[in-house]
């Protein structure tokens, strides 16, 4: 009697085809040529000079900014509220140290904007890579961030540092946290297998143990 013939399935590699598809490019190498075309899109805005709608209040007519940076500025930025109905220390003190590098030359306030606005399109990436594994569409989605149009009034805006500025921390606390979170699972994990094995231990002992 014949015997039907059968094909051997090849045996499984352990590898998904997300992993085959992964990027030769380093995760790193893509933040850093996402913050170069950051800065080079956003870079024209360094070539204005500041507006009459803010900025004189927050920043070119401020005698307590143009102070630069001294222990009296940092106590005025955290007691604070006459310019703005809010409390943003650290937005006053970014303002005080771009004025003590850069003083009354608008460029220089608007390029530290264009630069913390990179950084937050570096971040971007950094966070969904971290929680998806998949660089190309982190890439795809930081790119959109960064070169969207809704994102160039806080970026040639000088007084707008505030957004920028608390973009930038808010996306290293989820960064953190992420980390944190796949951290502590981890610990948790070894911990149950931890205690199977000392369950499995004790098991043994018990059946084993003479009376």
């Amino acid at each position: 009697m014949r015997q039907i013939e059968t094909k051997a399935k090849p045996a499984a590699t352990g590898v998904s085809g997300t992993d085959i598809s992964q990027p030769r490019l380093p995760a790193w190498l893509m933040a850093a040529l996402l913050v170069v075309v950051a800065i080079a899109v956003y870079w024209p805005a360094t070539g204005y000079d500041f507006v009459s709608y803010d900025d004189e209040a927050f920043v070119s007519r401020n005698p307590h900014v143009q102070g630069a940076l001294n222990w009296e500025g940092v106590k005025w930025a955290f007691q604070n509220t006459e310019q703005s109905s809010y409390w943003a220390p650290l937005m006053w003190l970014s303002h005080l140290l771009a004025w003590q590098f850069f003083g009354a030359n608008a460029w220089g306030h608007h390029l530290v904007n264009v630069a913390l606005h990179a950084v937050n399109a570096a971040l971007v990436f950094a966070l969904l890579h971290q929680m998806t594994g998949a660089r190309w569409r982190s890439l795809l989605v930081a790119a959109l961030f960064a070169l969207h149009p809704l994102r160039v009034e806080s970026v040639a805006w000088v007084s707008e540092r505030k957004d920028v500025l608390s973009a930038c921390f808010g996306l290293l606390a989820l960064l953190a946290y992420v980390r944190y979170a796949e951290k502590t699972e981890v610990r948790g994990q070894r911990s149950e297998a931890e205690v199977r094995s000392r369950q499995h231990i004790r098991c043994w002992w018990l059946r084993h143990r003479s009376f």
